[in-house]
């Protein structure tokens, strides 16, 4: 089936997480899960901090920030290549944001 979804065991700091996540795309989220997690220990090393979501959070918002310093620092070379960029963006948020929803779903307390 073209629209087959499978699923993906992933570990962020020490805790697992089962995603949604076509076969196409399973190396591409490994290798964002694992800058992530090393994202996240880092963190969590620094600020001694153990609570997970604040954890998380404070990666989230480092890894926006790398992604936005990035975009402005690259001068956009020609049309094609920045609309290449925004349907990659556009693509890479409806993932996170089906990747959020299927974690609240995990997460949330019974």
């Amino acid at each position: 089936m073209p629209n087959e979804t499978n699923f993906l065991d992933i570990t962020l700091l020490g805790k697992e997480y089962r995603v949604a996540c076509p076969p196409e795309e399973r190396a591409a989220l490994l290798n964002a899960a694992a800058y992530v997690d090393g994202k996240m220990r880092d963190i969590a090393e620094k600020t001694k901090s153990n609570l997970a979501e604040r954890i998380a959070v404070m990666a989230a918002l480092n890894i926006a920030h790398e992604h936005l310093c990035a975009n402005q620092d690259a001068p956009a070379k020609d049309q094609k290549i920045e609309s290449e960029i925004t349907l990659d963006s556009d693509a890479f948020r409806r993932r996170i944001s089906h990747m959020e929803t299927e974690l609240e779903a995990v997460l949330k307390p019974e």
